[in-house]
């Protein structure tokens, strides 16, 4: 018999953990094991194909983030139109009493489930008691000022407020992906970057900017400071998006290697300037800034 939760658990932040947490607790009370239950695909981009997600964790940063919680046992369901069809009764009696042996179930306080998620928490309560499930619900976690929620986590990033996401997720906002070749401006100047291409194209890109960062390089232990500009390179003439990350007194190759990107502070929006020079001396100013940040910041990634 399990003790389990069940969500999308995007980010797997301080509220989610603060659930799991629970659910441990209980586990460990009753003497029988804890699970959590996600799926694999956003529910949403299944059932409305033009929804886009703004992934806070790729699937595979969420499963890991999740074990690393200390549960027993994580189930990854596949999530698809025929499991999206179940009545929040039909998915209690034939998934998860039926298939996962789940005897106490804990909901968050804002999470509903089933078919066009119809039925609410009492529903649930009421299900449970005809299948032997006893069903509970986690308080809402609130983090000082903060409401802790995966959208909030959105927001603050749309607004390049990366330690007020940092402050919900319990961990800088991250994002990996592999070095590829770019136009090469920034070495004309003195600031060779490193363009990356992310792991995942739903992940979130926050707001365009200059931010101070740290950055592994493939599986290395050790953070590199470093400054990142995500934008269209206005005084370059760019008309799409890149991702471009200088990191600070590092020159060896980086094309094909793997970066992971922590954000730690946003420095300034994009703009263009009037020569490269005036570029040039902005980036200087930039990384006095990033360096005085990541001096003060020890979070590591």
């Amino acid at each position: 018999m399990y003790s389990a939760t069940i969500g999308f658990f995007d980010g797997v932040h301080l509220g989610h953990r603060f659930l799991i947490d629970h659910l441990i607790d209980d586990a460990q009370h009753h003497g029988i094991q804890s699970m959590v239950i996600t799926f694999d695909e956003h529910p949403r981009k299944v059932l409305g194909s033009n929804f886009q997600p703004s992934l806070l964790t790729t699937p595979e940063e969420k499963y890991h983030l999740l074990r690393q919680t200390g549960i027993d046992r994580l189930e990854v369901m596949h999530f698809d139109r025929t499991l999206s069809a179940l009545s929040a009764r039909q998915f209690m009696a034939d998934v998860l009493s039926a298939r996962l042996h789940v005897s106490r179930l804990f909901i968050g306080y804002d999470n509903r489930f089933g078919h066009n998620r119809e039925e609410s928490f009492p529903d649930y309560v009421a299900f449970g008691r005809e299948l032997g499930m006893e069903v509970m619900q986690t308080p809402q976690m609130e983090l000082s000022d903060h409401h802790v929620s995966s959208s909030s986590i959105r927001k603050f990033l749309a607004g390049g407020c990366v330690e007020d996401a940092a402050l919900c997720l319990g961990y800088p906002y991250c994002l990996s992906g592999e070095v590829v070749s770019g136009c090469q401006e920034g070495r004309k100047i003195g600031f060779p970057t490193a363009n990356i291409l992310p792991d995942h194209p739903d992940k979130l890109i926050p707001r365009a900017g200059a931010y101070a960062v740290s950055v592994r390089i493939d599986d290395e232990p050790m953070e590199r400071p470093a400054m990142m500009n995500i934008g269209q390179r206005p005084t370059f003439g760019g008309h799409t998006t890149t991702l471009e990350v200088h990191l600070i007194d590092y020159h060896a190759d980086l094309y094909g290697h793997r970066l992971t990107v922590g954000f730690r502070h946003w420095l300034r929006p994009e703009q263009p300037f009037s020569t490269p020079e005036a570029l040039s001396l902005q980036l200087q100013s930039d990384r006095e800034a990033a360096l005085r940040v990541l001096s003060l910041q020890t979070t590591k990634i």
